[in-house]
């Protein structure tokens, strides 16, 4: 039995409901943080002592860490290519994985929680403001990377897009001003074309 843990307006789920509809993996999602709670009661903290989402449970084994959870489903069925089988491929995509972990999406956090969880009248324009300064650094980074390609890593998509797609979601459907990135625009309008990221990617809220 599969069971992810959280809700699907939290990017981290996202990442991981993405990779297990890429996968094609039967699951049971169950909803939790947020107004639904739960991730501070006893049983929940004693799977995920951290109280954040996601966590992953199968037939015994739990899993925390949403880029954690993408290496596990990617490199337990290789078959279906979302982990590079080349070494150096597969390090490239640590590195994007870790970078959208490390550097975008909390790039983009104050950005999204001053726009569309904070009241309008409780919003700190400086504040949004210097998160979008820092999510500009990384589009740029980004679109610089993409350009002349088709995905983050090699010639087929994997964990890797699906990271820092979920990220770029985010980011390309706050309503603050953006400059115009037409190689990372090209990229994301690709991979939400894809049949899972219908079901991973929900309007922001």
């Amino acid at each position: 039995m599969r069971r992810l843990w959280g809700r699907l307006s939290s990017v981290n789920v996202q990442k991981a409901v993405w990779g297990l509809e890429e996968l094609g993996l039967p699951y049971e999602r169950v909803e939790a943080g947020g107004a639904f709670g739960r991730v501070r009661d006893p049983d929940y903290v004693a799977m995920n002592p951290n109280g954040l989402v996601p966590v992953l449970e199968e037939d015994g084994f739990v899993l925390w860490e949403s880029n954690a959870i993408l290496r596990h489903l990617a490199r337990g069925h290789e078959a279906h290519g979302l982990w590079p089988g080349d070494p150096r491929a597969a390090a490239l995509t640590d590195q994007w994985l870790d970078w959208q972990a490390t550097r975008f999406t909390p790039a983009t956090r104050d950005a999204f929680w001053q726009t569309v969880r904070t009241p309008a009248d409780r919003r700190d324009q400086a504040t949004i403001d210097r998160s979008v300064a820092a999510s500009e650094e990384c589009a740029a980074i980004l679109d610089a990377h993409l350009m002349g390609r088709a995905y983050m890593v090699g010639e087929r998509f994997t964990v890797a897009d699906i990271a820092v797609a979920a990220a770029t979601h985010r980011w390309l459907h706050l309503d603050v001003p953006r400059i115009e990135r037409p190689a990372l625009r090209a990229w994301y309008a690709r991979v939400r074309e894809r049949p899972a990221a219908s079901v991973a990617l929900p309007p922001l809220s």
